[in-house]
């Protein structure tokens, strides 16, 4: 699989590294709008071909598949040039800024029949494969509650960098720049999470969005400082579960952290990303009368890189995929509507 790299970024390098990892995979070239920064991504990545657009890149090299790293509000417009191109491409998350714009995108990745990802990066998780498994087997029984969180402190210490100083971060911050904040950013995640481990979608959302005062006027430099920082959420799946949703970039203690605690009638689960396989425990059959948790056995699992290259190489589909992505920016766009109380999910 001869692969183009579109964008240079921080999520671009991490697609880079783990492609350049898997037997098959040649990098053939970097486009960035930014000629330099491609020039010089390209030489640290051992990339033969640097390109300032997308389409002097298709126009000169030929490529299988296209990794998209470019910031959020470039999805559309960049993914839909590359689907018109016939070539497969996983992108990263989320899909699109906006539910009609991710399943237009869907539709014509259908249409065009190409191998279509998305790197909801907690589907790497073997803890979060082993729970959807358990779920799946109908150890727990019916499902009934479920508590879900995705906790960051990047707004409260400098593991990640200066965010006040930094591009990186500030855009992240800003509508203006594209940014739908905490609900759109990482709350995509953990509705990911959720809904893979339960194997149901969710139907329904009453949503709370808080964005915090943080410079004076909360803005620096070019950056209205104005996306949320805080989503808290109650919610219902499809199976009828119902439970809390809620995901902040301030907490600290917590750097990134993921966790499900998810119960049916038959048992409980609580799963989260923590190491490198992420941890689960679970209480079923006889534990429950003891009130018993008992860690369960991990193994390591493949990642959406791998999964991507196989699915192109085997030209079978792979999962998560854009219908996935469209089916959580409608939950996205759902938590950012202005009205307040329970409010259903387009399929």
């Amino acid at each position: 699989m001869r692969l183009l790299v579109l964008g240079t970024g921080r999520m671009a390098d991490e697609n880079t590294a783990a492609f350049a990892a898997i037997d098959g995979v040649e990098l053939a070239a970097c486009v960035d709008l930014d000629h330099a920064k491609a020039t010089e991504f390209a030489a640290r990545h051992s990339i033969p071909h640097a390109f300032a657009s997308l389409d002097d890149a298709l126009n000169a090299v030929q490529v299988d598949a296209v990794a998209n790293a470019t910031p959020d509000p470039a999805h559309f417009p960049t993914t839909m040039q590359v689907l018109d191109a016939g070539l497969h491409i996983f992108c990263e998350k989320p899909l699109a800024t906006n539910h009609a714009d991710a399943a237009t995108m869907t539709a014509r990745a259908q249409e065009t029949g190409v191998i279509n990802g998305v790197n909801l990066t907690y589907r790497n998780v073997s803890a979060l494969q082993k729970a959807r498994e358990i779920i799946a087997s109908g150890a727990l029984g019916d499902l009934r509650h479920f508590s879900a969180s995705y906790l960051q402190s990047w707004l409260t210490q400098p593991a990640w960098g200066d965010w006040k100083t930094d591009p990186t971060w500030l855009w992240r911050l800003s509508t203006e720049h594209g940014s739908n904040g905490v609900a759109g950013d990482i709350g995509i995640h953990i509705f990911d999470f959720l809904t893979y481990a339960a194997s149901s979608d969710i139907q329904a959302i009453s949503p709370l969005l808080t964005t915090f005062d943080k410079a004076p006027g909360n803005r620096i430099g070019d950056y209205n400082l104005d996306a949320n920082d805080s989503m808290v959420l109650t919610a219902q799946l499809g199976n009828g579960a119902s439970g809390v949703i809620h995901a902040t970039r301030y907490a600290p203690g917590h750097l990134n952290d993921l966790s499900l605690k998810i119960f049916g009638t038959q048992g409980g689960l609580e799963l989260t990303n923590e190491g490198p396989l992420g941890t689960l425990k679970a209480c079923t059959g006889d534990d429950q009368v003891a009130i018993q948790w008992r860690d369960v056995p991990l193994s390591p699992v493949k990642t959406n890189y791998q999964r991507f290259a196989q699915a192109v190489q085997t030209g079978t589909p792979m999962t998560p995929n854009f219908a996935d992505a469209t089916r959580l920016q409608a939950v996205i766009d759902a938590t950012l509507a202005p009205d307040t109380g329970l409010q259903p999910i387009p399929s």
